[in-house]
């Protein structure tokens, strides 16, 4: 098998053209119907995976490779599962990845093991998701708002976007913002676009800049060591067909998509189940750093219960609940404590507090944003 290689700074990306019917079916979706998920069922949801990130000693070179010492000491994260978590089955191909950091990027890299590697779009902020891609979601303070989005093929062909709020929330989308200075290497284990052989798969590297990143994070600056951010990832993989010795899309089976944290259903606009990262000043490879789970993250979760069920009630009634009885809130407990929520409404919005640990308030407002503040 030959073996292309390429680094791109700032790619591009497009439109799909419209494919033929299927011929020779290769690689069909198997991941069956897609599982929809009662906000009330908090488990595929709440146990969210972390990752330690480790510092790298200096900067990595975003080609593809994966062959510095500094990735080969990296962690993997667990293997991707389908997106909502409670599907029929797990997903087709393998996906992993792994993350470093220092002080000018975050550095990701990313395994996705393809037999039949596929790209079609060229033109850059095209909806790359149409194609196979990986996908990298990042909120840097974790209150599901000002959070960004990027995404590659295996072209390198990109589209880097910020989401204001979630769609359920209203969005909207930038899709003009970039990410600038964003490095992106990808390598194909195989030939690209090839229905003749069989492949290994894909690798992507990033080096995303904390010049960019550092904008939606709290102070607007880059993390410090010990500090955590919300993250996911995610892939898209197609059905494809072999129409006159070329791939196309099978247009009749939906994507299987596949991520690193389960989203309850098939939906990666909700960061509130994305995985947790926590970056560590120790150099990767010199030892290890346990992840400190933050108590307030149950008491966010037991007021995010609360506004899933205050979007139920405004579904049907067209206003919001302003006794919390309506809400059943009674029953809303976080393990080894209490939740107090209080209630306060507006004809138009609402916000849910409750005391938090050490001192904290904790805050969702109808907009789905979430928050801590200090006495």
């Amino acid at each position: 098998m030959r073996r292309s290689s390429f680094v791109i700074l700032l790619g591009g990306l497009v439109l799909l053209s419209i494919l033929g019917e299927p011929v020779e079916a290769v690689g069909q979706d198997q991941r069956g119907a897609q599982q929809q998920w009662d906000g009330a069922n908090a488990d595929p949801c709440f146990d969210a995976p972390s990752y330690v990130i480790y510092r790298a000693p200096s900067a990595v070179e975003a080609d593809g490779r994966l062959d510095e010492i500094v990735w080969a000491a990296a962690p993997w994260t667990s293997d991707f599962v389908e997106m909502s978590g409670q599907g029929p089955s797990s997903p087709q191909f393998g996906t992993r990845a792994k993350m470093v950091w220092n002080d000018e990027a975050l550095y990701v890299a990313a395994r996705l093991e393809e037999p039949h590697v596929w790209a079609t779009l060229t033109e850059r902020d095209a909806r790359i998701y149409l194609d196979n891609a990986f996908e990298v979601f990042i909120d840097p303070n974790g209150d599901t708002h000002h959070y960004y989005e990027l995404e590659v093929n295996a072209l390198g062909t990109l589209w880097d976007l910020m989401l204001v709020k979630p769609y359920r929330d209203g969005g909207p989308l930038l899709s003009a913002w970039d990410i600038r200075g964003l490095e992106v290497g990808v390598r194909v284990d195989g030939t690209l676009n090839d229905p003749t052989d069989t492949d290994e798969g894909w690798i992507v590297e990033l080096a995303l800049p904390w010049s960019v990143l550092a904008e939606a994070a709290p102070e607007a600056r880059p993390p410090h060591a010990g500090e955590q951010w919300r993250l996911n990832f995610s892939r898209s993989h197609w059905s494809l067909a072999v129409v006159e010795d070329e791939y196309r899309k099978d247009p009749d089976t939906p994507a299987d998509w596949s991520v690193w944290s389960p989203q309850g259903e098939i939906d990666i606009h909700k960061p509130e189940c994305w995985g947790f990262v926590q970056f560590a000043e120790t150099s990767v490879g010199d030892g290890t750093v346990a992840f400190v789970e933050d108590p307030n993250e149950q008491i966010k979760w037991a007021l995010r219960t609360l506004y899933y069920r205050q979007r139920d009630f405004f579904e049907e009634r067209g206003e919001y609940a302003d006794d919390l009885d309506d809400l059943d809130a009674g029953d809303i407990a976080v393990e080894g404590g209490t939740v107090e929520p209080l209630l306060r409404t507006t004809q138009s919005t609402y916000e849910i507090t409750s005391p938090g640990v050490n001192g904290a308030t904790v805050h969702i407002r109808h907009d789905g944003k979430v928050w801590t503040t200090a006495e």
